[in-house]
């Protein structure tokens, strides 16, 4: 690909700062538009990973006016500026519709209404828009549930029945067709930001992608941030010398993915037109359970006496299991998670070895509480 004028919204943030560094690296001129969120970014400073070769404006996805001046002369957009956290959206609902939906339709304003040069749009979408993922009955096949009954949580009865036998089922990689089931604020306004992408880009001919991330760790994700994943928040109650605290029974299970990989699926969804208009799962494919998470973190960080606590409460809109099928991504544009997991976390670890880690998870969880979301 010939060189390219590209606009990162959110291009200080996890994903996006590592994306700006592929971009710069393969020869593209790049533009950052980012607000410094202070939840990310403690006191708004500039993360000390800014690419120095990298335009940065500091400014809000909803202010209209800067993201039109930003947009000037840009040919490829990643729209990756989102406000990020399941449990907080459930409480600053006008925040997370007013970030999310209304700076994507921002977005998608000025250029419908303005004249652009736009080759590619590209969206991070989320798993999170599933709901619950995918689980397959011996004996009554595919099921696709939604929230579990409370009185059966309760009962710290965790794992989902069978609507016909009553079993327990095991869970199954979810695919794109899945019927999406948004459970919280934030999985909703990440469903808005997709298919507000692909409505337009269809309809004025702007090639768009939507990527729908599932659990992504790595260096870089703020260690800081009590709503960010759960990689980050383990490792930042082991660094303050306290046990990491696990919902249920720990047994749930995630797909985690690395930042890198995700960066890799933007790269291929860039370049390859057969991804055009279309919706993909980015994930690993291979579930891992919560606790397994905690114990590989006190593992390599030597932190074994910090075992993780699982006291058997709950979270209100959790899911139990979710497993990306990326089927369609590797035949579309194909794409193979090249990271494995433990290398994955010991990168994490070695990086965030002497970072700063204000633990805020009992604010966050007093929260919820508060709210009997917990």
């Amino acid at each position: 690909m010939t060189t390219k004028n590209i606009l990162v919204t959110g291009g200080m943030g996890f994903v996006g700062s590592y994306l700006v560094d592929k971009l710069v690296q393969r020869g593209h001129r790049v533009r950052i538009f980012d607000n410094l969120d202070p939840q990310v970014h403690p006191n708004r400073e500039l993360p000390d990973y800014a690419n120095p070769h990298a335009e940065f404006i500091q400014a809000d996805i909803r202010d209209y006016d800067a993201l039109k001046k930003a947009l000037q002369g840009i040919e490829i957009i990643f729209h990756k500026a989102a406000a990020v956290g399941v449990g907080q959206s459930q409480y600053e609902i006008k925040k997370y519709v007013d970030v999310n939906t209304g700076g994507t339709a921002n977005l998608l304003d000025i250029l419908v209404n303005n004249k652009h040069n736009i080759e590619k749009l590209i969206v991070a979408a989320s798993q999170t828009s599933y709901g619950e993922g995918r689980y397959t009955c011996a004996e009554h096949g595919p099921q696709h549930p939604g929230l579990r009954p409370e009185n059966q949580l309760k009962r710290a009865n965790w794992e989902h029945k069978c609507p016909v036998c009553k079993k327990d089922m095991p869970p199954a990689p979810v695919p794109e067709d899945t019927e999406r089931l948004c459970h919280t604020i934030y999985a909703q306004t990440k469903t808005h930001q997709e298919d507000m992408v692909l409505n337009i880009g269809r309809a004025y001919k702007i090639p768009s992608v939507a990527l729908r991330y599932f659990n992504i760790f790595g260096p870089r994700q703020s260690l800081s941030n009590p709503y960010t994943g759960v990689t980050a928040i383990f490792m930042s109650r082991l660094k303050n010398n306290k046990r990491p605290v696990i919902y249920e029974d720990g047994k749930q299970s995630r797909d985690f993915i690395s930042v890198h990989d995700i960066v890799r699926a933007n790269i291929l969804a860039m370049e390859k037109s057969e991804g055009d208009y279309q919706a993909f799962n980015v994930g690993s494919g291979i579930g891992t359970s919560i606790e397994h998470i905690a114990l590989t973190l006190s593992n390599i960080l030597g932190t074994e006496h910090l075992a993780p606590h699982i006291p058997g409460t709950y979270r209100q809109g959790d899911t139990r299991h979710s497993i990306a099928d990326i089927s369609r991504i590797k035949k579309t544009l194909g794409f193979k998670p090249s990271v494995s997991f433990q290398h994955g976390m010991e990168e994490l670890v070695e990086w965030g070895r002497d970072r700063e880690a204000i633990d805020g998870f009992a604010k966050a969880q007093d929260a919820l509480q508060q709210r009997g979301l917990i």
